[in-house]
């Protein structure tokens, strides 16, 4: 089992310890409301602490070995999977998540473990001609330095070793601050890993403050030269707007309003069952999630049939039960955001063909037919298990439709001619889009990441690579250079 009242504590400089500030946070079963764990706040001192035990320790690591670097990670990797039965139950306990969400989380974290071990033996120069006699142009590529990594809520641990683990891997050291909701799958487990894995002290750091008391301490200290920030859209832009006055590079997974469209030739059946998933998964709180559905007129009814059938039947409940679909949402503010929501969109005009129901926490599906773009709660990322289903008459109207939100995270498209499906998919403004599937996808050796309002950067494999290093041109001359003065 895992020791929630040791990992209770912040990491800094490979030493777990009380933060100095006067706040203790108490963290919530958002199911039950039970204190699972408390803990108390890091300080703007403390901040300053782990990022100048960073700064320390980088340079030895990131010249330590490739082959030894990419063996920790593998050791983590091996880690993460023996604590495996733990980590289930920790997720479900701290975030809600259910038991398939949270195999699923592991699964994933656990890709991008042994996908980011690769990265240091990736990690390649080039040597390019010149027009100097003489001359040889060398490009190496070395780690930024020091990163800080905020991560999120809804996936703590996939999302907070998506940054970690290939900026540790090229040579770099970090500061991860995870959100406070779920700090010990989004922070002190990672560190914990680490460190048993055999991580030098100070080469990843952990510290959970509190944003009304320290404020963009963590975002404007001058050691980190890149920010990699996920989460939502407003908090993205202001990280954004503070590391371009500070001149630092920032990576950025915003908010999504991913669409899916479902073609005329569509296979209804599979559509509904690829929907039902991308929109119900860890009830809805997926930047990836289905946000807007849109149906074809010539299968519309059918869809909105099936589709209704089949989340009527998710059970909602204690997502420790194995047979729950549907768990909790983070907090009660984010059911009351939901809530509004589903009003707005009733007030507009949607017809609500699955009524849940709100308790506290707890938000059982609803579905809204009829809905148009330009309501409400088809322009803003709703974050719950709420499907809206769109009408469309043509394939122009769809992608336009689709087209018109600020964001561009995933999407989908459905239809029998896989090629036409990818037509269809190249004119959305999206990062990634699925042909014949939903789109919660995240696979360690693509290009993840979002367009427009949906972030700035790309993850996985050599997009990692490029996210976390920099490259430096040394020139040689190798024979005394003539020159005109």
């Amino acid at each position: 089992m895992l020791d929630k009242r040791a990992l209770s504590r912040q990491y800094i400089d490979g030493v777990w310890c009380e933060g100095r500030s006067e706040t203790v946070y108490s963290d919530v079963n958002p199911y039950s409301q039970e204190s699972i764990a408390q803990i108390r706040f890091a300080s703007v001192a403390d901040i300053d602490d782990a990022y100048h035990a960073a700064l320390r320790s980088q340079p030895n690591w990131g010249k330590t070995s490739a082959y030894e670097r990419s063996a920790l990670l593998q050791r983590v990797a091996g880690l993460l999977e023996q604590k495996r039965q733990d980590i289930v139950q920790l997720i479900v306990e701290e975030l809600g998540g259910t038991q398939v969400k949270a195999h699923v989380e592991i699964d994933i974290a656990l890709g991008m473990l042994r996908a980011a071990s690769d990265l240091p033996l990736r990690m390649e120069g080039s040597i390019r001609p010149s027009m100097i006699p003489g001359k040889e142009n060398r490009i190496y590529r070395l780690p930024i330095g020091v990163v800080g990594v905020i991560s999120p809520f809804n996936f703590p641990l996939a999302l907070s070793i998506r940054s970690v683990a290939p900026a540790i891997a090229a040579g770099n050291a970090v500061v991860l601050k995870p959100d406070p909701q779920t700090f010990l799958t989004g922070g002190s487990l990672v560190a914990q890993l680490f460190e048993q894995a055999g991580l030098p002290a100070g080469v990843l750091n952990m510290v959970v403050p509190d944003i009304a008391e320290v404020g963009d301490a963590f975002v404007e200290h001058p050691i980190p030269r890149l920010i990699s920030f996920t989460g939502s859209t407003a908090v993205g832009r202001r990280i954004g707007e503070i590391c371009g006055r500070h001149l630092k590079r920032v990576a950025l997974e915003l908010g999504g309003n991913n669409v899916m469209i479902v073609l005329a030739d569509a296979d209804v059946e599979q559509a509904v069952r690829a929907a039902i998933f991308g929109k119900f998964m860890h009830q809805g709180q997926i930047c990836m999630c289905l946000n807007r559905i849109l149906v074809h007129r010539n299968v519309y009814d059918s869809f909105v049939e099936k589709f209704v059938a089949h989340a009527s039947q998710l059970k909602a409940g204690d997502p420790a039960d194995p047979s729950v679909t549907i768990g909790p949402l983070i907090n009660r503010r984010q059911a009351e955001k939901v809530a509004r929501l589903i009003e707005a969109g009733e007030r507009e005009g949607a017809r609500v063909v699955l009524r849940g129901t709100i308790e506290g926490c707890l938000v059982r599906p609803f579905v809204l037919a009829d809905v148009r773009n330009d309501m409400e709660i088809a322009q803003h990322e709703v974050f719950g298990p709420v499907a809206s289903i769109i009408p469309f008459d043509d394939e122009e109207e769809a992608i336009r439709v689709a087209n018109e939100s600020e964001h561009g995270l995933s999407g989908s498209v459905f239809s029998r001619d896989l090629e036409h499906g990818v037509d269809v998919a190249l004119r959305i403004q999206t990062g990634m889009v699925h042909v014949n599937d939903q789109s919660i996808n995240d696979e360690p050796n693509v290009a993840f990441g979002g367009e427009k309002a949906s972030g700035l950067g790309r993850f996985g494999a050599e997009w990692s690579l490029e996210e976390f290093t920099t490259v430096r041109w040394v020139s040689v001359q190798r024979q005394p250079r003539v020159y005109p003065f």
